[in-house]
């Protein structure tokens, strides 16, 4: 066999070598896609990722629960004295320093003002689900006037944060905004 025909035959050989390897590679794609693909949520989850909710209602001192994503949702409409005792907590005295708040940064801190949906303080709106085990919090209760969690003794103030209990981190806000004066989208 001359030089030449060695040349041919490696040329060839590749060629082979790298259709091959390409038709598999098409062929475990369209084999995983289906696995991948289901993992998306369905239409009707889709469908329920934004909700609006009313919230003309409510009186200053009152909540609203609602449930979103399958969670339960705290909207509540804080009174003057609740607003204040928020206001009036020092920094230093929160088990967890940050504000959870999905509409800032990660980094800003729990302050009254970084964990209320308005200017004046007045709404607030929370998930409604101990940070410890999962338990529903609940509202009005507690040592410090807002949230108490029965089952493992987690108690929140009346702007979501933990002050006491095993809960590890404050009652996180999920994305909302005010569609109009009356109405809150969540998501």
């Amino acid at each position: 066999m001359s030089h030449a025909e060695e040349d041919h035959e490696g040329d060839r050989r590749d060629f082979l070598f790298y259709a091959t390897g390409g038709a598999g590679a098409v062929v475990a794609g369209a084999a995983v896609w289906p696995l991948v693909n289901q993992m998306n949520p369905s239409a009707d989850v889709l469908a329920l990722s934004s909700i609006q909710v009313d919230v003309s209602s409510l009186e200053p001192g009152t909540q609203l629960t609602v449930k979103w994503l399958g969670k339960p949702v705290f909207i509540r409409r804080r009174s003057a004295e609740e607003i204040e005792a928020a206001q009036g907590v020092e920094m230093s005295e929160l088990p967890d320093p940050l504000a959870d708040n999905a509409n800032i940064a990660p980094s800003s801190d729990a302050s009254d003002a970084n964990r209320t949906l308005d200017e004046a303080g007045e709404w607030l709106v929370m998930m409604g689900v101990c940070t410890h085990l999962g338990c529903v919090p609940l509202g009005d209760a507690g040592d410090f006037g807002g949230w108490f969690c029965p089952c493992h003794g987690s108690h929140y103030d009346t702007a979501g944060r933990i002050r006491r209990g095993p809960a590890p981190r404050n009652l996180p806000v999920p994305v909302a905004t005010f569609v109009d004066d009356t109405t809150i989208q969540l998501g």
